[in-house]
């Protein structure tokens, strides 16, 4: 790195506003992966000062203390320690700390201080902090510290241009390092107490707003009704709002289809073109604004402060089944990925609680699911209302998450009988002040999903979606057969072959067959129903395919078929996530096991109510 750069660590407890400061420094430069031999997120970003120079930023895991008891907390202790394979000692380290809640932050500002470098404290959330009358005396806790401090509000554009200004200047010296033993860090609490009687005067512990508020959303009874009634109108408003999106989407991918194949000579280049990439592929797109809206929703929550609230008022239930509260944070970001979900389990100190979260994150309705829904749901559930006021699609949608969390609790209670150990543990989480969520962070969050979606379409789901073309349109019918071509097919045989074992489950055999690429990303499954009929002369957008499956399933062979997503067999990333989290191949043995038993028991008992009842 030039001298004309800097490399910056940015760090700070969970919930201090560290990220939502990357995202306004760095904006759209920014770079996410994971480390090397890790699956803990790696989020790097620069941006150019005003003296030109370029400041390389790297948004390290939030961290309560150095004594890590996570991997990210071990993460960040060794990158700032210089002890991570790969990654350079930074220049500077820019702690950030919460305003409104320094008693907690200043331990960690102490313990980074200790290891020597140079060091700069982002005093975050300022405004928050005058608006309830909390004084800090900047001056004073710079010199009692040692460190340069600065003021920020990291939701406002012009709320960062005290920390760029200082950065871009001179590096502050590094204060001397300190030995890190156990005398030492006891000694830290009384240096916070100190150092918060003569800098901070707090007229009271929490604002009266959060205190109001918390009245109702921790209330046993009622916090359980809100937190249902909030969770009800996201999935409401999902359907609502994702569907005519969808819907317009799907009309303009069948537009290119019927262009393409007036332009396009018959034959194999138009069958893909027509059929594997608009009519399987483009299936797919569709639904990427369902899926934006619900991330949309989580986005919002999660910045609004709700989540953490969620998560305590719902330990009680958790533990009864064999979870905790803890679980609850990484079991709701499984609803947009069971992969960061099980990452997200590193926050669970405790073993046994880390790995029954683990095995249970793959029920919750990950992303990937919703496209095979909106199709079904689309395709066999009529658009009325019921009670005057509801979507009745949203409400099968609804039921369909319900199924998964009621699920992942059966399985979590029965893992519980099942253990020796059945101690309890409690949960001591901060709650974060409640505040209204930043349209840039938000905006960020929904751009960075919605190009995960776009990279794994181009990518794994482009892949299979030109396979599944391949073996439904190879080898080519034989003279005199009497059959659609597409029967004597490699997905013809395939799919047969599966019937066997899927017919009790009232699968047909485009059913099966779609099966096989939904393990390597379940979202493949509609482009995979979409290529077999579309390449079979039915369905070559979304509003055809949903009247081709109306035509050739029954009520209760999709309802089985809805079901069997909800419990299915995680897909192949996931089950690797699990090896490398947990170590474990008899674990990936053990969720991939019980996971299509459940699904294979649920999706049989389904289809044969449905079938008696219909």
């Amino acid at each position: 790195m030039s001298a004309s750069t800097l490399r910056i660590a940015l760090v700070g407890n969970p919930n201090c506003g560290k990220t939502a400061l990357f995202n306004q420094l760095t904006g759209g430069r920014q770079k996410v992966a994971n480390y090397a031999g890790v699956t803990v997120e790696r989020k790097e970003g620069r941006f150019t000062a005003p003296s030109g120079r370029v400041l390389h930023l790297l948004d390290l895991p939030g961290t309560y203390s150095f004594d890590a008891t996570s991997p990210d907390e071990q993460i960040t202790r060794d990158v700032l320690e210089g002890k991570y394979p790969g990654e350079a000692v930074p220049d500077l380290v820019v702690c950030v700390a919460d305003a409104t809640n320094l008693r907690l932050h200043l331990r960690f500002v102490l313990e980074v201080k200790r290891l020597g470098l140079p060091v700069v404290l982002a005093l975050n959330m300022m405004d928050a902090a005058r608006r309830r009358g909390i004084a800090i005396d900047v001056a004073e806790l710079s010199r009692r510290l040692g460190v340069p401090v600065v003021e920020t509000v990291a939701v406002k554009r012009d709320g960062v241009k005290a920390l760029i200004a200082r950065v871009d200047g001179a590096i502050p010296e590094a204060p001397p390092a300190q030995p890190d033993d156990a005398a030492s860090r006891a000694d830290l609490h009384a240096q916070v107490r100190e150092l918060m009687a003569a800098t901070v005067t707090m007229p009271r512990a929490t604002a009266k707003i959060d205190d109001a508020l918390d009245h109702w959303a921790l209330h046993p009874v009622f916090g359980l009704a809100i937190l249902t009634v909030v969770m009800f109108l996201v999935f409401q408003a999902v359907y609502a709002a994702g569907k005519p999106m969808s819907d317009l989407i799907g009309d303009g991918f069948g537009w290119l289809g019927a262009h393409a194949t007036a332009w396009m000579p018959a034959g194999p280049l138009q069958s893909l073109v027509v059929d594997g990439v608009f009519g399987g592929l483009g299936t797919v797109v569709g639904f990427l604004p369902v899926i934006l809206v619900l991330f949309f929703f989580i986005l919002v929550l999660e910045e609004s402060g709700y989540l953490p609230r969620a998560a305590f008022l719902l330990d009680r239930l958790m533990v009864s089944v064999g979870l905790t509260g803890r679980s609850f944070i990484p079991l709701l970001s499984s609803f947009a990925c069971a992969i960061p979900g099980i990452m997200g389990t590193r926050s669970i100190t405790d073993p046994r609680d880390r790995l029954s979260t683990i095995l249970v994150a793959p029920l919750m309705t990950c992303s990937a699911r919703l496209p095979v829904y909106a199709l079904l749901i689309g395709a066999f559930i009529p658009t009325r209302r019921v009670l005057g006021i509801f979507n009745m699609q949203g409400l099968v949608l609804f039921a369909l998450y319900a199924i998964g969390i009621l699920g992942a609790m059966l399985v979590g209670w029965v893992m519980k009988k099942l253990r020796r150990d059945r101690s309890e543990h409690a949960l001591l989480m901060e709650l974060p002040s409640y505040r209204l969520p930043n349209v840039r962070d938000v905006a960020i969050g929904l751009w960075e999903r919605g190009m995960i979606f776009m990279k794994r379409l181009t990518g794994v789901i482009l892949g299979l979606t030109i396979l599944m073309w391949f073996l439904s349109t190879f080898p080519s019918a034989p003279a005199g057969a009497t059959g659609p071509a597409i029967d004597y097919s490699f997905a013809g045989y395939i799919g047969r072959g599966l019937q066997v074992i899927f017919a009790p489950l009232g699968f047909n055999w485009q059913m099966s067959v779609s099966l096989i690429p939904a393990f390597a990303a379940r979202e493949t499954a509609v482009a995979a129903l979409a290529t077999v009929y579309a390449v079979g002369g039915e369905g070559a957008d979304g509003a055809g395919l949903a009247q081709a499956l109306a035509a050739n399933f029954s009520l209760a062979s999709a309802l089985s078929l809805m079901v069997w997503f909800a419990f299915a067999p995680q897909c192949m990333s996931t089950l690797a996530v699990i090896r490398r989290e947990t170590n474990s191949w008899r674990n990936v043995g053990i969720s991939f096991g019980y996971m299509f038993a459940v699904a294979y028991v649920a999706s049989f008992l389904t289809y044969q109510i449905a079938s008696w009842l219909t």
